[in-house]
């Protein structure tokens, strides 16, 4: 007997660490219940996250996106990732954002490096008004900034999450006033985030791995959709109701956000 659907609501299984055994693994995460949405973080991992959920009928979903990382690799071009879209299995933009952790240490260059950052997350805000998609955002070390260009009128309806939530409860509640859900990660076993889990509404809560990365097991280096459910019991535990009800409700959250 299945268990019930869990979603891991951001992946990265189009990544060049799953190249060996990605089928193995996507076919294990399905028989198990477990559903998918592969996130670009560039043009070609986009495009890969696309081609990947095209080979299964259901349960594998892709994401649209340039990560603020990017920048300096790739030119960002609004028309190609708008072609991107036309699949059915996309069905967000994302993952965009900000990401001030690796930032120059003269003021000059962190102004245009700031600046470079917030002009391609409003570029790819406007190709998600367009298209009609949810955002999935990144954001780190930046919430004032993301927070301000949230608050804007013109972007007073966006739908979308702040993923691998690592905010105070005061950035928390800023993000639930203007609609969106927040994404936790295995960062929870590793951040001391329980006033938040405890604190944020069960049906505006994300599960997600952000695989390869942040793997909730010490002992285990790569991360994997599989080890969602870690996540959901630690959430479960912080918020005093049960596993079952975090499955129910987080992926009734995902289903609803992300319209699959």
């Amino acid at each position: 007997m299945k268990r019930n659907m869990l979603i891991d609501s951001h992946a990265h299984l189009n990544f060049p660490n799953y190249d060996k055994d990605r089928d193995e693994l996507i076919n294990k995460c399905l028989s198990d219940n477990i559903w998918v949405i592969n996130v670009g973080t560039d043009y070609e991992s986009s495009k890969k996250a696309i081609e990947i959920s095209e080979k299964y009928a259901q349960g594998i979903f892709a994401s649209v996106g340039m990560h603020p990382e990017s920048i300096g690799k790739e030119v960002f071009d609004y028309k190609k990732y708008k072609e991107l879209i036309v699949c059915k299995k996309v069905v967000a933009v994302g993952e965009i954002g900000l990401d001030y952790w690796n930032h120059p240490k003269t003021k000059k260059k962190q102004f245009e490096f700031k600046e470079k950052q917030k002009q391609l997350v409003l570029e790819q805000i406007k190709l998600a008004k367009e298209v009609e998609l949810p955002i999935i955002f990144h954001c780190r070390k930046a919430h004032n900034d993301l927070l301000e260009i949230l608050n804007v009128k013109e972007n007073s309806n966006l739908k979308g999450v702040i993923h691998c939530f690592t905010g105070d409860w005061e950035d928390a509640k800023q993000y639930l006033e203007m609609g969106f859900y927040l994404g936790f990660t295995g960062i929870i076993f590793k951040l001391d985030l329980d006033k938040v889990i405890q604190n944020v509404p069960a049906d505006r809560m994300l599960i997600e791995t952000d695989c390869p990365f942040l793997s909730p097991l010490a002992d285990v280096k790569r991360n994997e959709p599989l080890f969602v459910k870690y996540m959901a019991k630690k959430i479960a535990e912080l918020k005093n109701i049960s596993f079952e009800q975090v499955v129910e409700q987080t992926t009734k959250n995902a289903k609803k956000l992300f319209n699959i």
